[in-house]
Formats: C-alpha cells, structure tokens, sequence
C-alpha cells in the first residue's frame, strides 16, 4: 500500500467560453449577449428511486415537476455526490474541491453549531460567478459551520450564543450578495432563520422534532413543517427581484426535504394515499414547481440554467414512521418503493446507494428536450460547469477537483471530460474508472446502525478470518480488504471481482494515491493539501497488529 506524502496544494486554472449550442425560440427572451442565469436547487437526502422519472418501475414517488424538467431538458443516469453524507458533500459543491484536502475546524459545536468547515477567502461558486458580474443569493440549508457571537467566549452551543448579534462565515462571507438561512439540517438545532448572518427571532424556546427529536434552542413561533414554504416564498421573492434587464443571478436554493424530521405541512399531508414519505416526497418535488413557475412567470426561464440534484443518496431510516426507525426501507419495500432505486447502500455508504443521486438540467436552446446522458458527472463539476457556462475565469488555486460537464449539454454521447472519480462513505474511499468500482473496504464501508450492511466491524473481522491474520500495512489492499464490481454488468454489486483482478486493485489504487498526492484530479501541477492523509485511517484499530 502506498503512503501518501503532504505535497503542494493544486487548484485548477479554467478560463471557458459560453457554452454554445443550438437555438430555439425560447431564446428570444434572452437579454442579448447576457449570459444565463443559473438556479442550483439540492434536495437533501433524496434517492434515485424517490424520482419517479428515474426510479421508473422501482419508485412509488410521484414528482410532476422534476418529471416534467426532465421531458423538457436532460437526465444524467451516472452522478454522483462525491460523499455518501452531508456535510463533505457541501464543501465539494461549494468549492469544487474533495472535503478531504480541508483541514479539520480547530473547534466543533453540536449539530447547528458546527463551526465553518473551510476559511473565508477559499474560492466558492459564488465568489467565481459574482466576480463574472452575477448577483448571487443563497436559500435553505446551509450546514458548512458558522461562527456565532457567544455570551461567554467559550466555544458556541447549545446554551452560550448571542442571537443579538450577527454571525459570521456564513453565505455573505463567502460570496453571496443576499442569505436566508437554516444553520443546519432540520432536526439540528439551533431552530431559527437567519437572513443576510443576522438572526431573526427571539430564540427563547426548547422544541424538537419527529425522527431523533433533538430538542434545542429555538424561535418561539418556529414550526418544522413552514420551513420548505419558507424558502419557496424567499425564492420567488427573489426571482421576482432580478425581473428585467438585470446582471444575470446565481440562486443556490438548498432544500431540507426529503432529510428528516419527515414533516409535510398539512396541505400535502394524505395527499400522495402513499403514507407520510411520498407525502414528503410531493411536497420537495412541489418546491421545484414554484421555482420554474416563478421563472416563467416572469418571463426570465428563456435564460436560466436550471440545475436539479440530491446531496447524496437516501437514509434507510426515514420512511412512513415520523420516528427514524432501523429498516423502514424494507417497509417501504414491501409496498413498492425502492428510495435506492436498483442501487445498493443507502445514505453513509460505499456502495452505488449512498453516492448516485438524480440529477436533472434544463437549459432552453442548449439542451435537447428528453435528453438522456449516461456519462459520469460528480457533484463537485458544478463550479467547472458554471464557470463554462457564465464565461466565468477560474485561476490555478480554484476548483482543484471540478471538471466540467457543460460540453454534454449538446452532445450527450460525446466523451466525458470525467473519467475517473474519487468518492467516500463515511469510512472509506472508492474509485471509479469507467465501468470499474473499486471499493477499498470489505462491507458497507459505514458501521451499520441503520442497516447497511455488512457493517464495519463485522466485514473487517471476517476479512481478517480469510487473510488468517492480523494485515500489515502493506497488506490492506488485498483483495480479501477490497470489493471490485463492474457496474456495467452487475449494477446492484451483487458480484465481487476482486480475487479475479487482484492487479485492477493495485492500479485503482494507485490512481486515488496520485489523486491525494497531486492536491488535485484535475490536470496541472500538484499542489498541496490542507492536511495530511494517515493512509491506514479507514481501517479499524483492532484489525492491525498491535
């Protein structure tokens, strides 16, 4: 096994044209020689299977909207969030850079009051396109860490934040002209809106909410089920704004649905006849809706990119039951809806389940409407695809890990400029190379809490068992610590091939060791990363010789 040195840190340098394409009559709406406004809209813990369009036969769900974007513009059959989980994901999308090349916060709060995950200063979608003369607005969800003011000048919490005074590092400090935010995911305390890093309410309650019922601070009138309404109406507000002859905007609306607490607001509860989920699921595709309604409302949706994807793959413990309960995927199962889709794993992951996600763009008179691309394509290529796309320049410390997809636009069979990618669950990196997915751990790659399985522990002591001893370091890329599957032939990863390929492991291998060593997967000179990366430290401390 290779150990990988703390090298220089890479960022890619893109200097891109307008993508170019064909022409329809919805771009006589366009503002001449302006380039496209772009919407970013990322559900949070949505399957391939909580899409109809995508799940098909496997999926219960019933999701007009993205249905209908997708008839109207492109579906990507191969995407991936970089990270099986929330937070490493974000980073990536935001910076177009691997979470694990980020130092560590010195400090962390729970849930809400994580502090940030990267420095202000770091290049960010928005800093890119606001540069290139967007205004930019950030909606929902934010989850990257903040730093609150608090009343003791310890570290912030639940019971030591100042919400008299502003925050920091949050969406204006990193490139958005305009912010209303949730600190964290909807069953993470603090409870409160907070608009341009200013909080909004008295924070004077202790609430919680269905599935893990957290109970926290909270604003006194804040209710779990307003919250998706919240950012619709701040959305269209925000639409309506940039009416007229404008600079082009940048919209990153950041949904809180389908995560848990599972919690349709009374006009969507009963309204799928489905139970408590699809309820949810109609409810997150019903924002969609609003946001192209706004659009067309105001005749702005002849020049508006619009991008529509999940943030990683679904959470097995969500489901008809408001409480996060082990297996109700199976129950959902038994009734027909798949949340993985044909996929395996869920939401932690290493398998296809925790990490491919829906994505669907609708770009009027660039893309085909129906289009189908089966190229692969990761969440981090948003900053290299909108930087295309805007004209924007990006120079040789940005996006270190975004290549971009805009070139599949008009030509959904040419070749990628993706061929490889880099993703994680929680405990362990895979590596995909054209049909090839190399996992370097046996099992889920995840401890198996909520049903993934092999969990952790139990397919590490197993590998053991084959090797018949504890593994040296440069023992852990033998194929009894390693899954191999061909995706092409065997989607579902039913078919381990590692013991076939043992030298495809090897070379896999080494690829993710150039990936870390370089600071980048982009092509340029390496660079180096924020930390160094302990080679051994997916691997489970009883599993290595004492």
């Amino acid at each position: 096994m290779s150990f990988l040195p703390s090298v220089p840190m890479l960022i890619l340098c893109i200097l891109c044209p307008p993508v170019v394409g064909g022409t329809d009559a919805s771009e006589q709406n366009r503002p001449s020689g302006q380039p496209p406004n772009i919407i970013y809209v990322m559900a949070d813990d949505m399957g391939l299977g909580d899409v109809k369009c995508f799940g098909k036969e496997k999926s219960l769900a019933q999701t007009p909207h993205i249905d209908r974007l997708a008839r109207e513009g492109m579906m990507l059959t191969d995407a991936h969030a970089p990270v099986a989980h929330c937070i490493p994901t974000r980073v990536a999308v935001m910076t177009g850079r691997y979470h694990f090349r980020f130092s560590r916060p010195h400090r962390s709060g729970p849930w809400g009051f994580i502090y940030p995950q990267f420095n202000r200063g770091h290049a960010t979608l928005a800093t890119m396109l606001k540069a290139a003369g967007y205004h930019t607005a950030y909606i929902g969800k934010w989850h990257l860490g903040l730093d609150m003011p608090t009343t003791d000048g310890r570290d912030q919490g639940p019971g030591n934040v100042d919400y008299s005074r502003p925050f920091s590092h949050g969406p204006n400090d990193h490139g958005f002209d305009e912010s209303f935010i949730l600190p964290g995911s909807l069953d993470m305390y603090p409870y409160e809106f907070a608009r341009n890093q200013k909080w909004l309410g008295k924070v004077n309650a202790q609430k919680g909410w269905s599935a893990f019922n957290r109970v926290g601070p909270a604003e006194q009138d804040f209710e779990d089920y307003k919250v998706l309404d919240a950012f619709c109406r701040e959305s269209e507000k925000y639409i309506a704004s940039r009416a007229g002859p404008k600079s082009p905007f940048f919209l990153y609306l950041a949904l809180t649905a389908p995560h848990t607490p599972t919690s349709p607001s009374p006009k969507f509860r009963g309204r799928s006849r489905l139970g408590l989920y699809r309820d949810f699921l109609m409810e997150t595709d019903h924002c969609l809706g609003r946001i192209v309604q706004s659009l067309e409302k105001h005749g702005l949706e002849g020049n508006t990119l619009v991008v529509f994807t999940s943030d990683h793959g679904a959470a097995s413990y969500a489901g008809n039951l408001a409480r996060a309960t082990v297996g109700q995927y199976r129950e959902m199962q038994k009734m027909g809806h798949f949340s993985s889709g044909i996929y395996r794993g869920y939401k932690f992951s290493a398998y296809e389940g925790g990490t491919r996600i829906p994505l669907v763009v609708k770009f009027p008179g660039r893309i085909g409407a129906g289009s189908v691309c089966d190229r692969l394509v990761g969440l981090n290529d948003m900053m290299a695809t909108f930087a295309e796309v805007a004209g924007a320049h990006m120079d040789r410390k940005q996006a270190t890990d975004s290549f971009s997809f805009a070139s599949l636009f008009s030509r959904p069979t040419a070749p990628s400029a993706r061929d490889f990618m880099i993703c994680r669950s929680t405990n362990a990196f895979t590596v995909r190379q054209g049909d090839w997915k190399l996992l370097l751990c046996p099992g889920a790659g995840c401890h198996g809490k909520w049903g993934n399985s092999p969990a952790r522990a139990t397919a590490w002591k197993q590998a053991v068992a084959e090797l018949g001893h504890r593994p040296l370091a440069n023992e852990i890329r033998r194929p009894e610590f390693c899954q191999l599957f061909n995706l092409r032939e065997d989607p579902a990863e039913s078919n381990d091939l590692s013991t076939r390929h043992p030298e495809r492991i090897l070379e896999m291998g080494r690829l993710l060791d150039r990936v870390i060593a370089n600071g980048r997967s982009t092509p340029g000179p390496p660079l180096k990363n924020d930390r160094r990366l302990d080679p051994l430290q997916d691997v489970p401390r009883f599993v290595l010789p004492r």
